[in-house]
């Protein structure tokens, strides 16, 4: 067996649900795997639906045209909220998938937008998003081009029917003021939610769903913990964001799909529910969100 420390060895597979879920938001396109053997893994341990996500163009279409092939996958397509920026601002240091870019403006976000709305009609896309604000990464200078492109992925979201997915980072109260000057979609997820449990009152008054990650597992995450205590079962879902936010004791590891019942079965005992209860909870939520 691997040592625990070894960041390269996959974890190992999980113990199955007995009640199949859905992981509500993967990237897919950054694991190291292909779609066939990632879904496999993930389906053997009872996870039987994802939500691939976009972050930008190439994604989204990518996202789009995967989830058109496999049965098993919806999609969500967006520009990240760190997108945004790069796009009107330009990208010097290649820091993005696309390498180094030149500003262009405003104008090349509109283009953006209007490819991420002609994606946004597809009947195998089912949610916009990531969108949203993310303070920790860009600076006063980007936040303009977030907020604008964040209001326009609402429109898209509710023009269409979808869901929105929401990227919130260090900007919980912008993120709903916003939220409230646009009028929400019908059905919005915050995606790895990551506010208090404050917040998490003000979400469940609004109908709003929480999707809990990885991190909630860690030491350091009682905020998240307390928050998921005092969500609403009937607006839980679970997430990997693989290969991000990989559930303890793998922390550092790569993540993926098939790591969900860690992250459930964690949430099941915050939540004095069994997992099964919580499952069952789960996989109707996802289902409600994403309107399959």
């Amino acid at each position: 067996m691997a040592p625990q420390d070894d960041k390269t060895t996959p974890p190992p597979l999980p113990a199955p649900l007995r009640v199949p879920v859905a992981d509500s938001h993967t990237h897919l396109d950054m694991q190291e795997t292909t779609v066939e053997e990632a879904l496999a893994k993930a389906a053997s341990v009872g996870v039987t639906t994802v939500v691939q996500v976009g972050c930008d163009l190439a994604g989204s279409r990518w996202a789009a045209d995967t989830a058109a092939a496999y049965e098993s996958v919806h999609a969500a397509v967006a520009l990240h909220p760190n997108e945004a920026p790069r796009i009107v601002l330009g990208d010097p240091d290649g820091w993005s998938r696309q390498g180094a870019r030149e500003p262009g403006g405003d104008a090349a976000l509109d283009a953006a937008l209007a490819e991420i709305d002609a994606l946004a009609a597809r009947p195998e896309v089912r949610g916009v998003g990531e969108t949203g604000l993310d303070y920790f990464r860009t600076g006063p200078e980007g936040m303009a081009a977030q907020q604008r492109s964040f209001r326009a992925h609402i429109e898209i979201a509710k023009r269409h029917g979808k869901a929105l997915v929401i990227h919130d980072r260090e900007a919980h109260d912008d993120v709903l003021r916003i939220l409230r000057e646009e009028g929400a979609p019908e059905r919005v997820v915050f995606h790895c939610y990551s506010g208090d449990a404050a917040m998490a009152k003000v979400c469940a008054e609004a109908g709003y769903f929480m999707s809990f990650a990885g991190n909630v597992t860690f030491k350091n995450a009682q905020p998240l913990r307390d928050a998921l205590a005092v969500a609403p079962p009937e607006l839980v879902l679970v997430e990997t964001d693989a290969p991000f936010l990989t559930p303890a004791p793998y922390r550092g590891r790569a993540n993926a799909p098939y790591l969900i019942p860690l992250t459930l079965r964690a949430m099941a005992e915050v939540k004095g529910m069994t997992e099964d209860v919580l499952a069952s909870a789960v996989a109707a939520n996802t289902a409600r969100a994403f309107a399959y």
